[in-house]
């Protein structure tokens, strides 16, 4: 996603057709809330082990910042990039995120940001969820996993709540967790 410290000079809008462009060097940086799934996945690795695979799809991607996910500590990075992915919205994204998702073969626990720090959407995990027939469970703070489930602790306005979804499942992370390593 765009820097979200990016100067306001960064963005303009196109008259001609109402979009957002963004200038050229803009920088670019891991989606704040992706990076904490990363973080989240890390800690269940160092407790109970499995591998991570990072999935990321998008066009013209900017390598040194998806190395980062490997340099945290994940085991695999798959970039789905094709300049047809470069105006996807939530379901179409999801849809190709489910279509990588079989081929890279069935995941024990799907770990998404709880939104886009760009858009603020919050609707491709539950589209992908859906679209591969999951539980979700949405703005966690903290994941327990054992052998055949997961243990959340979901954030309410005035506290949390625990909920339990039998393996495999999608989970959406919230900043809550902590700080990405």
């Amino acid at each position: 996603v765009v820097d979200p410290e990016a100067p306001v000079s960064s963005f303009h809008i196109d008259s001609a057709s109402g979009r957002l462009t963004i200038a050229p060097n803009t920088p670019s940086i891991i989606n704040g809330f992706d990076e904490t799934a990363v973080e989240a996945a890390l800690r269940i690795k160092d407790s109970v082990g499995g591998a991570i695979t990072v999935v990321s799809l998008g066009y013209n991607f900017l390598m040194d910042v998806m190395k980062k996910p490997l340099s945290m500590g994940v085991d695999n990075l798959v970039l789905l990039q094709d300049e047809a992915f470069e105006n996807l919205d939530s379901f179409a994204t999801a849809h190709v995120l489910s279509k990588a998702l079989a081929k890279i073969g069935e995941p024990d626990l799907i770990l998404c940001g709880r939104q886009a720090s760009d858009w603020d959407n919050a609707q491709v995990p539950l589209g992908l969820a859906e679209l591969l027939d999951l539980p979700c469970l949405t703005i966690v703070k903290n994941i327990r996993v054992t052998r055949n489930k997961v243990e959340v602790e979901r954030v309410l306005p005035n506290g949390y709540e625990v909920l339990q979804a039998k393996l495999p499942a999608l989970v959406t992370v919230s900043n809550e967790l902590g700080e990405p390593r």
